[in-house]
Order: C-alpha cells, then structure tokens, then sequence
C-alpha cells in the first residue's frame, strides 16, 4: 500500500483543481477508506469552491468532490461528503473517505460512472417531484431545465411516479433534444423574455395545464410555467440556473391558489438521501433511468472543470481515477 494518492486540489478560491499527489487519508472513528471508481464534477462542487455559496469559504487546499462511487471491502458504493461544505476532502482522488454510515451499496448490473453521473442531482429531482411535490399518478407535469442533469433524471422519474404527461422546458435545441431522448412527451424553448408568450406554448404542450411544475431555473422561465398550471398546481423550485429572481406576479399566485414550494437536498435526513439513491441505483441499473454524461481521466480534472464551468460539456463529466 502506497503512502500517497493521487488526487485533484482546489488551491485559492474560483480557480481549477490542479493534479497533485497527496499524503494517505486516515479515516477516523465511523469512517472508511473508498477505492474510488467515479467522482461527477457538479454545479454544487464549483459554487463550493468559489467561496461564494452559503457554506462559506471552504479551508484551502481541499480535495472537491461532494460525491462518488468507489469500492470498500469488496463491495461497490455510492458516497457523499462534506467537501466545500465543511472540513475535509473529498472524492476527485484515488482514495477518499466517507461515513460508513453513509454508504449506498449499489445492486448487480449498476454501472458505477452512470450512478456518479446521476447522484444527488437525480435524488434531487426524485425528491422533488414526489416527497416535496406530491406527484400523483395520472398528473401531467411540466420540467424546466429539462436538457440538464436534473431535468433528465425528472422526465424519467416523473414517469416511474405514474405522470400522463411530461412537458420539457429548455434554452436551446441540443438541450430539448436530450429531453426528447429522455421521455419527454413535448419540448417547449423557455429562452426569451417573453413570460407570455412561453407560458401560452407550455399551455399548449400541457393540453390546457399542469398540475406540477419542477423548476431547477427560477426566473422567466419559472414565472411563465406558472401561468400554465392549474388550479392548486404546486411549483417545486430547486435552483437558480436562470436567474436568482423570477418576474412572479401576484395575481397569478392568488388567483390560482397556487403554491410555490423550496427544495434543498440539505433538508434530507441521511436515511432519506440514501433510501433515495438507492431507488435511483435500482432504476439505473434495470436501464430505466440514464443521462447524458462522459468521463475524463483524473489527471485531465483541470481541463474538464473548466468545460463543465462555461457549459461547454454535453453531460455531466465523470472524472475516473487510473487503475
């Protein structure tokens, strides 16, 4: 056993991790050593890293990596971490540590780089739509960034739920072309600033309205999904992709009586977030939940954060460690 691993380092506050060597973490009480197979690059790891989210400026260096699968004694695991959020490093290494009580023992036929690559923005999306969003069979359901990770995951999830109907919200065509390819029934372009005209083609799409919208953007696009929806339709927000402010209009809210709700993987209890990524883990591997992703090698993170980071990647990106 090597005294070092190999490891990605997040060395000042919004720069890209840089390849390092770096000494054999130990685990303390409660904790164990993962062998990691694949570490995701995620929006929540780069805000971490900028300083500038509400956990506050992490301690630097650090190892990112809010999350990944890896091997302990013998058996293949999903697993978070504090990484950007609190002390300690994270999973973009070799070898990582993680709460044994955290673990997620992934089943027979779970392809280790498609769990990284779904995770917790598929246990979001999951959460969201059902436990938040009290989705009920035969609903019909309006997904907005449905070109991403999350708005993949939930076209698929939606329908596992028993959702009529699925309508995707997107910004561009390459975006609503991986919403078609996840199930979508209908694709509605969400990138202009037109809050009625939008909200008039997601009527449309609907059949006359939703009863739920899950909304991982915020601003325009938000303010005209909730145009389309029913009477009593919910909005379940759990991101700000678009913007961090949203032109809702009141008359809207009241007139409908609807409700607009908050979501945050944050609020899960630890027996939620793995029961969740268990059900995840279960779809992927009977082929029933995917999303667009690639992988790049560990010692390639530099390169492949700085994609993630201008949008120019077509998934999520999946760093693997060499063998």
């Amino acid at each position: 056993m090597t005294s070092t691993v190999r490891a990605v380092e997040i060395r000042s506050a919004g720069s890209a991790p840089e390849p390092v060597d770096r000494p054999r973490p130990v685990p303390r009480a409660g904790e164990v050593l993962v062998d990691v197979l694949a570490a995701p690059i995620t929006p929540l790891d780069v805000l971490c890293a900028s300083g500038t989210s509400y956990f506050g400026m992490p301690q630097m260096p650090y190892v990112p990596g809010v999350q990944g699968v890896g091997r302990v004694e013998g058996a293949t695991v999903w697993f978070p971490t504090t990484a950007g959020m609190g002390p300690g490093d994270g999973s973009m290494a070799t070898t990582a540590v993680a709460a044994r009580a955290d673990l997620v023992a992934l089943p027979d036929g779970a392809d280790p780089v498609l769990v990284a690559a779904l995770g917790l923005s598929a246990v979001a999306a999951h959460m969201g739509l059902t436990w938040r969003g009290e989705l009920q069979p035969g609903e019909r359901v309006i997904v907005l960034g449905a070109g991403g990770v999350v708005g993949q995951a939930a076209i698929q999830l939606a329908r596992v739920a028993g959702a009529a109907h699925v309508v995707a919200g997107v910004r561009s065509p390459a975006a609503g072309e991986r919403a078609l390819r996840a199930g979508a029934d209908a694709v509605v372009e969400t990138g202009s600033d037109d809050v009625a005209g939008i909200a008039a083609r997601l009527r449309a799409a609907a059949g006359g309205s939703a009863d739920l919208v899950l909304d991982p953007v915020f601003g325009v696009p938000a303010a005209a999904a909730l145009r389309a929806l029913r009477p009593g339709g919910r909005l379940v927000n759990l991101g700000s992709a678009a913007a961090e402010t949203s032109p809702i209009d009141s008359s809207t809210l009241r007139s409908r009586s609807l409700r607009v709700l908050g979501y945050t993987n944050k609020e899960l209890t630890a027996e939620q977030r793995s029961s969740a990524l268990a059900v995840v883990a279960r779809l992927a591997a009977r082929g029933e939940l995917t999303v667009a992703h690639e992988t790049a090698a560990l010692d390639d993170a530099t390169a492949a954060w700085r994609r993630h980071r201008a949008g120019a990647a077509e998934g999520r990106i999946v760093l693997v460690p060499p063998p």
